[in-house]
């Protein structure tokens, strides 16, 4: 089984903290459509998967930018040229103001079966702070639009840590994302990315803020207790689920499943190599249109790149690192490496497994740094 990951670069806005690879020159949209389809139809990453697709993930950029029709033409390639399985996962990013009444309808005609949609706060003071264009009502509006449409598997994106942000106002945010009983929740602390317009900002000295690692702890601390105890299981450092609804798709990344990249800035991964495809709009579609590889540049996986890889990939996951998939040189630098951790309870070993303690959440970076080998 394999996945496939389709980039949608488009946004009507730019929020301030994305680094993601996006554009705003949305009458692009369809000439980038048939590029895509173009990629699809040819690229050799469909003989390099060998196997079946379990799971679709449209991300961007905002991939609800495309109109349906658009969306049915990428689908119409992807089924032409992969093998689909039957019970695919197949998810679409949305903006929850790009939820029309039209567009889930216009929704409910492909095979899309799971929407995620970044709500980030239910404060409409941060959202204009963040330059997003929706505002808290609007969340609510959208899920209720889906459901309606037939869409029974929705996650929300929670960030928290924004300036001035107390705990009271976190709580105020948790307790809205835990009225919409949406099956998936993901939340992330605001970080100050390199090329955003939020990094600019504060180099320039237009934006000032800082968050105390104390309050940032207290935060995750909530929504851990809150979520878990509102039924929520806590699967990734980042990531909670209902019973059965875990990101299938997301877990490839973590689970060393290959997955299929296409688009502008798009990667893959074989098991064995890393690709990525150019990041530029124009570009892409100059190469797709004239049949050569949007392919900007791969590496090769060996060794202990393999190992530094696995290390901050599955430590992030409840299941933990499986030392059964590590030869025995890597698995005796792991735990020599990984004894003080015990010792301290940052670190557990269960039935062959290495993870993460609830302590050792708080402190995920240090600990799997720790464990690599540089």
């Amino acid at each position: 089984m394999a996945g496939l990951y389709i980039h949608i670069p488009f946004c009507k806005s730019r929020c301030i903290y994305c680094a993601f690879y996006s554009t705003t020159l949305l009458a692009q949209r369809q000439q980038y459509v048939e590029a895509l389809c173009t990629e699809i139809a040819t690229s050799d990453k469909r003989r390099a998967a060998g196997t079946d697709i379990s799971t679709i993930y449209l991300g961007g950029g905002t991939p609800s930018q495309l109109t349906t029709t658009q969306l049915q033409q990428v689908f119409e390639a992807i089924y032409q040229h992969f093998n689909v399985t039957p019970d695919a996962e197949i998810t679409i990013e949305a903006n929850p103001d790009d939820v029309t009444e039209e567009w889930a309808k216009g929704l409910a005609l492909l095979p899309v079966n799971r929407v995620s949609m970044g709500a980030q706060t239910f404060d409409d003071k941060r959202l204009r702070w963040l330059h997003r264009r929706h505002t808290a009502s609007q969340v609510a509006m959208a899920v209720e639009r889906l459901r309606q449409w037939g869409i029974n598997n929705i996650s929300i994106d929670l960030m928290y840590g924004f300036p001035a942000e107390t705990l009271q106002d976190w709580e105020r945010d948790i307790d809205a994302a835990l009225a919409l009983n949406v099956e998936h929740l993901s939340a992330y602390c605001l970080m100050v990315e390199e090329g955003s317009e939020l990094f600019r900002r504060i180099e320039t000295g237009a934006e000032r803020f800082e968050l105390s690692e104390e309050t940032e702890r207290k935060m995750y601390e909530r929504l851990i207790d809150r979520l878990t105890e509102g039924g929520y299981e806590h699967y990734e450092i980042s990531n909670f689920a209902r019973k059965g609804y875990r990101s299938r798709h997301n877990s490839s990344y973590w689970n060393d499943t290959p997955y299929i990249g296409i688009g502008a800035a798009a990667h893959s991964y074989d098991g064995r190599r890393r690709m990525w495809n150019v990041a530029d709009l124009s570009e892409y579609i100059r190469r797709t249109q004239e049949g050569l590889s949007a392919t900007e540049d791969s590496e090769e996986i060996t060794g202990w790149t393999r190992y530094n890889d696995r290390v901050t990939v599955a430590l992030r996951t409840r299941e933990g690192l499986d030392l059964r998939q590590l030869t025995e040189e890597e698995r005796q630098y792991c735990m020599t490496t990984a004894r003080r951790f015990l010792d301290d309870g940052l670190l557990q070993l269960e039935d062959h497994h290495l993870h993460l303690t609830r302590r050792g959440l708080f402190v995920s970076d240090m600990v799997m740094s720790e464990l690599m080998n540089v």
